[in-house]
């Protein structure tokens, strides 16, 4: 292609430092090196991720960034040795990577990569330089994905190639939210037909939730939100109840075990704060209950033990359980087979340059998943 092997120069939102609005910047992005993918970003959400990220709440993460991790586009030019993919597909840049290596990577029962963030902070790329330039600094990335840039560079681990055939403005939710609440309750809480589950938090990842608890045929779905203009989408996606916790005088775990009689099968935290956390687990039944972490904590959580003791599982997940480059693209087909209609979480669609109103919109509730499109 014509900038193979050049610095390319275009728009990116880049978050100079934490809590300040992001802006849009021009930025050089310099050609992928070995072992590297160049991609064109047509279409990136917005994730409640990157705005715990620009509060500052994400360890680890270095500014100026540019932040974006669930985006979708086409291979623009790769790097000596990348194989898996070539110019002109279509990607899914991944936050988790799968570097098919690591002992996490070799265990089929673990999604997680040692390469991840949470191992080994991903301010640069594996030769622990950046690609990004911006005024003559560098800029950092951002879980080697930074979705926010008309072009990025990733690691060829960090991508998964996806059918020709999807469109790209849709398909980018893949890359995380959908994903990542779908798969907590088909793959990490392993929901069973007839069951009942608890859903906290109705944003995109927990809406996601509810459309896994309902394709795994649990019989009754609790939604739980503060905001009840949410409801109406959550009963469309499954769920059967939808409760307020500011409508009731008793802590909601009590709420919810006498609407269930011993609480529930399944729980799910898809807000990400501590007192959710723990009125989650703790309404989830005490002998065989099973509550999923699935929102982005950003405080430490203390429990008490017999919560646990008498055998409720608490667990977490990352991007639902999913291997990356193995399921995402699998899951792409899905999407493509309607065999589930993750559309139905896209409430608003704008322009890049309207990225700061897609985050006002996220903080006020007023939407679900913003899509920017370049």
């Amino acid at each position: 292609m014509a900038t193979a092997g050049k610095v390319i120069r275009c728009r990116a939102a880049v978050a100079w430092a934490p809590g300040k609005p992001l802006s849009i910047e021009e930025v050089e992005v310099a050609p992928p090196k070995t072992g590297e993918v160049r991609i064109k970003i047509v279409a990136t959400g917005i994730c409640h991720t990157d705005d715990h990220t620009l509060k500052g709440s994400l360890s680890g993460v270095e500014f100026p960034v540019i932040l974006g991790h669930e985006g979708a586009g086409i291979v623009e030019s790769i790097g000596e040795g990348v194989t898996s993919v070539k110019p002109g597909d279509k990607v899914i840049p991944l936050a988790i990577p799968q570097c098919g290596e690591c002992s996490f990577c070799r265990n089929p029962e673990s999604n997680y990569c040692q390469k991840f963030h949470f191992s080994e902070p991903q301010n640069v790329l594996p030769d622990k330089t950046s690609r990004f330039s911006c005024k003559g600094k560098q800029i950092h990335h951002f879980l080697w994905v930074s979705t926010f840039a008309e072009y990025t560079v990733v690691p060829e681990y960090g991508v998964a190639k996806i059918d020709a055939a999807a469109p790209l403005d849709k398909v980018c939710l893949l890359g995380c939210g959908f994903s990542t609440g779908y798969g907590a309750a088909i793959n990490t809480a392993k929901v069973k037909p007839g069951s009942t589950c608890a859903v906290f938090g109705l944003g995109g990842v927990g809406l996601s939730v509810v459309m896994g608890c309902k394709a795994a045929g649990a019989s009754r779905i609790i939604g739980v939100d503060i905001n009840k203009d949410k409801f109406a989408k959550a009963k469309e996606l499954g769920a059967t109840d939808c409760i307020n916790p500011r409508d009731f005088q008793k802590p909601i775990q009590e709420v919810l075990t006498e609407m269930t009689r011993h609480g529930v099968d399944y729980s799910f935290e898809a807000f990400g704060h501590a007192d959710t956390m723990i009125a989650a687990l703790a309404s989830c039944n005490m002998s065989t209950g099973v509550c999923v972490m699935v929102g982005l904590q950003d405080s430490e959580i203390s429990i008490d033990p017999t919560l646990l003791l008498t055998g409720r599982t608490w667990k977490g997940t990352l991007l639902g359980g999913w291997k990356p480059r193995e399921c995402i693209p699998k899951l792409v087909s899905g999407y493509l087979e309607k065999k589930f209609n993750s559309d139905l979480l896209i409430t608003h669609t704008l322009p890049f340059a309207k990225v700061n109103e897609g985050f006002e919109l996220l903080r006020a509730g007023k939407s679900i998943r913003t899509v920017l499109l370049f």
